[in-house]
């Protein structure tokens, strides 16, 4: 039934739609489609758990802290519109509210293959929405568009402040361009009037010269953020917030059902603009990053959004855990892929993040010298470069005193 309302609504979008807004070079017309009975695509309802389709990809924008100043939201004239100002996340975890897709068609795509809930596409980016997103088609002339992630939970916080009816911007999958002011977009958002909740706890819901939160609506009053689901966690989100811890240095043995050639595959087809395993050398700062390092996380994951990265994807769900699916199944990257995350381990030291080479003793890649390199390193079970090291400096120590001990013996002969 349902299905039937959302067709009919998209041909009287067709006829009636939202006014469209010039900003950044392009027009914005957001999806008015009564997408839930409490408002439109762009006033961000969710109803239930699984309104909440898991991605992995990037670049996205996060304006869950957009608001009042220095990252702030401000209406536009007619007030139809939020200027806000929203943190550029390079790659990661994130997550669409599917009744807040702005884009019709995509909207409707998604719909068709997930279910009106999103029930059906709860597995990393099996909704179609998150392939636009992850190759940037999802709006033209865009340099992405706004999600939900808990890349910033750490630095930024996170809670929820119910607020009466007033205006709010919409943000979910708004379009937005990138600025002068590193990791800071703008995006251009629909403001809605309603109830909403704001994603922090304590905040005062009037903000003055003309700003307005970023913020999105409940009815249930059961949170505006994705749950685990039932006995399991979500790979690569913060543990205090249902996510899936690292692996430990007891490394487990592969699911059943998991092609572990499938997913060493993934990793080592997958390259980077240099040549780098992007697979391996995300790893190793994903689930260790803070929201001041995306430069940091822009390097490491450059290339991995046009990948297939299902195997892999599959294997840390069944598992319950985040970085891990090269560990568990043994997949060796190539000498410039260590080296690299060699370095990034020591970009994460040199900004005081503890890399995950640290906590457990994997993805510690390999300096290469001179032009050297092993491709041992990066995945083995609590492996690390000062012990490979140690090992080849002692072999090389024996083979010499061996050498002397023959030359004494020639000599005397």
């Amino acid at each position: 039934m349902k299905r039937c309302y959302v067709l009919f609504a998209a041909v009287l979008f067709s006829m009636t739609g939202f006014a469209g807004s010039s900003y950044g070079g392009f027009t914005f017309i957001p999806n008015d489609m009564m997408t839930t009975p409490f408002g439109p695509a762009y006033a961000d309802i969710l109803l239930e758990p699984e309104n909440f389709l898991p991605c992995e990809g990037g670049p996205y924008a996060l304006c869950y802290y957009s608001g009042p100043e220095p990252i702030s939201c401000e209406t536009t004239e007619d007030g139809k519109f939020a200027n806000c100002k929203c943190f550029e996340l390079p790659y990661g975890k994130y997550f669409v509210d599917i009744n807040a897709i702005q884009n019709v068609d995509i909207y409707l795509e998604t719909v068709a293959a997930c279910g009106d809930d999103g029930s059906g596409c709860q597995a990393t980016n099996s909704a179609p929405v998150c392939g636009y997103i992850n190759t940037g088609t999802f709006f033209p002339d865009t340099d992405m568009v706004s999600t939900f992630s808990f890349a910033c939970v750490p630095e930024q916080g996170i809670g929820e402040t119910s607020c009466p009816q007033s205006l709010y911007a919409g943000c979910m999958t708004a379009p937005c361009t990138r600025t002068e002011e590193d990791g800071i977009v703008d995006c251009l958002c629909p403001a809605f009037d309603g109830p909403y909740q704001v994603g922090l706890n304590d905040q005062a819901c009037t903000l003055g010269d003309n700003q307005i939160w970023s913020a999105a609506y409940n009815p249930n009053v059961t949170g505006t953020i994705p749950v685990p689901p039932a006995g399991g966690c979500i790979p690569d989100a913060p543990e205090s917030l249902g996510g899936c811890p690292l692996i430990t240095s007891n490394i487990p043995e592969p699911p059943p059902g998991i092609d572990c050639a499938e997913v060493c595959s993934e990793y080592e087809s997958c390259l980077g603009p240099n040549g780098v395993q992007a697979g391996f050398s995300c790893d190793a700062t994903l689930c260790t990053d803070q929201c001041n390092d995306g430069d940091l996380v822009g390097d490491a994951c450059a290339g991995l959004s046009g990948c297939d990265i299902s195997e892999i994807a599959k294997l840390e769900a069944d598992v319950g855990c985040s970085c891990c699916a090269s560990q568990i199944c043994g997949c060796e990257a190539s000498a410039q892929t260590e080296n690299a995350v060699f370095g990034l381990n020591q970009r994460q030291r040199d900004i005081g993040i503890t890399p995950q080479c640290d906590i457990n003793g994997t993805l510690c890649g390999e300096e290469r010298r001179g032009g050297g390199g092993s491709s041992c390193a990066v995945s083995g079970p609590g492996e690390n470069a000062d012990f490979s090291l140690y090992l080849i400096i002692s072999g090389l120590a024996m083979a010499a005193m061996f050498r002397r001990r023959l030359q004494v013996k020639a000599n005397r002969r």
